[in-house]
């Protein structure tokens, strides 16, 4: 049988009553031919005029953007940043929201994805439902808290710096972007021309001064004199391997967290948001409660921040694993906790590596995957170990939904689970999930 012929139905415009927020950061409407639309730019409760921006008559849902509010709701401000709106920068999902509701929202979309994805009320979670600010973060409305230690501008043809436009690849140039560290600001990046340039990235660590940027060139681009208004160190990124490497300065920046430092080599990862080690550490350790002489595993460990602040805990007959697959976030590790004599950091895939240590059983473990999370074959292995306790550091409610429901298969329950605003503006929000043994619980 033959499909129906479709069309194209981006730039239509349909005035509809938006519903609920949806994961992503928009929320849910229909047309009047009762087909989805997820729209930008709005919040629920309001009525607006949504311009479709992408989907045809046969799609199973429509993207649009909210061009014009007929009734607003009592949650929205003007947006602070003259780049936020329909058509412009892709960066911020809620700059119209009050900091309040933005929250508000977040729970929301927890809530939602727990209850589809692991069949789990706020209740059964051990959750109150809120999600907290980061500290210093909870301003008045129409205050935007510079949070952004990290930003990748994309250049423009022109080679200004820029962000990315929303579900595209053009570039909105900018002169500031608001929710930027002022580290990151004051390196004056967007004030100066970028030719043959592809990307630059703009780094201010907050466990000391150290500043870097990481030039992505175009192919075969040459990179340029780096004058910036503060002193940095540059890196590049290989056209041929991608990987990144020294140009001038050091090539890691210095972070600090739970009164340890922590080198960071070659734009590798450390959490964005100047409060955001310290929060997340502090959550951790008061789920684990580390004992002396417990062994335990950290899974996606980075450069080593779950390790150390383990391995500071469990005294001189403790012992850490930490599993990590970026080699050189493993040598950083390596290289921070070389004074831990207990811990100890393997290089790898957490699902290969993990087989092979012959680990059968640990106290505690601690995970913190990627956006993907850590899936069933990980958890179902984490299961079997017998820990007493696992934290579960989640940027992305959805994956970390469904590896709670693989962990209840696997014999545990969730006795806590906390969320907190790390990326203001932005519909991502962090959760740290405290897990024990179901039999424990009973």
């Amino acid at each position: 049988m033959q499909n129906a012929p479709t069309s194209s139905l981006v730039g239509e415009e349909y005035e509809v009553e938006v519903g609920p927020v949806a994961h992503g950061g928009h929320c849910i409407a229909r047309t009047a031919e009762n087909q989805v639309l997820f729209v930008r730019h709005t919040l629920p409760g309001e009525k607006v005029v949504a311009r479709v921006t992408d989907g045809d008559t046969g799609s199973r849902f429509l993207r649009a953007d909210a061009v014009r509010v007929i009734e607003p709701s009592k949650d929205r401000v003007e947006a602070p940043c003259p780049y936020a709106g329909p058509g412009k920068c892709g960066g911020c999902d809620w700059q119209h929201a009050k900091p309040g509701a933005q929250r508000r929202l977040k729970g929301e979309v927890i809530a939602e994805q727990l209850q589809r994805l692991a069949g789990l009320t706020p209740e059964e979670a051990g959750w109150d439902g809120t999600v907290m600010p980061a500290e210093g973060d909870k301003l008045p409305a129409g205050e935007v808290p510079a949070w952004r230690t990290r930003v990748q501008y994309t250049v423009d043809e022109e080679g200004r710096a820029g962000l990315r436009k929303h579900r595209s690849h053009d570039v909105q140039p900018i002169d500031r972007c608001l929710i930027a560290a002022p580290g990151v600001s004051e390196l004056g990046v967007e004030k100066r021309e970028w030719p043959q340039m592809a990307a630059v990235e703009a780094i201010a660590a907050t466990g000391s001064n150290d500043r870097q940027v990481i030039l992505t060139p175009k192919p075969g681009g040459r990179l340029p004199l780096v004058e910036l208004d503060r002193p940095v160190s540059v890196l590049r990124v290989d056209e041929k391997d991608g990987g990144v490497h020294r140009v001038h300065g050091r090539a890691f920046v210095r972070e600090r967290a739970d009164d340890r430092t922590y080198r960071v080599g070659s734009g590798g990862f450390w959490q964005v948001h100047p409060q955001a080690a310290d929060t997340l550490v502090r959550a951790v350790m008061q789920g684990l409660l580390p004992r002396k002489n417990d062994t335990a595993l950290d899974l996606y460990c980075g450069v080593g921040l779950f390790a150390g602040a383990i391995g500071q805990r469990i005294g001189e007959k403790g012992a850490v694993l930490g599993i990590e697959s970026g080699k050189r976030a493993v040598e950083d590790a390596r290289h921070n906790l070389k004074d831990l004599d207990r811990v100890r950091i393997e290089h790898g895939k957490v699902d290969q590596v993990l087989p092979r240590t012959g680990i059968t059983e640990c106290d505690l473990i601690v995970l913190d995957p990627p956006r993907a999370g850590a899936g069933n074959q990980v958890v179902k292995h984490l299961s079997s170990l017998g820990a007493r306790r696992i934290a579960y550091v989640a940027c992305d409610p959805a994956a970390l939904a469904r590896d709670l429901a693989y962990f209840r298969d696997g014999g545990y329950r969730v006795r806590t689970l906390r969320a907190f605003d790390l990326f203001p503006m932005t519909h991502h929000v962090e959760c740290v999930a405290i897990l024990e043994p179901i039999a424990k619980a009973a």
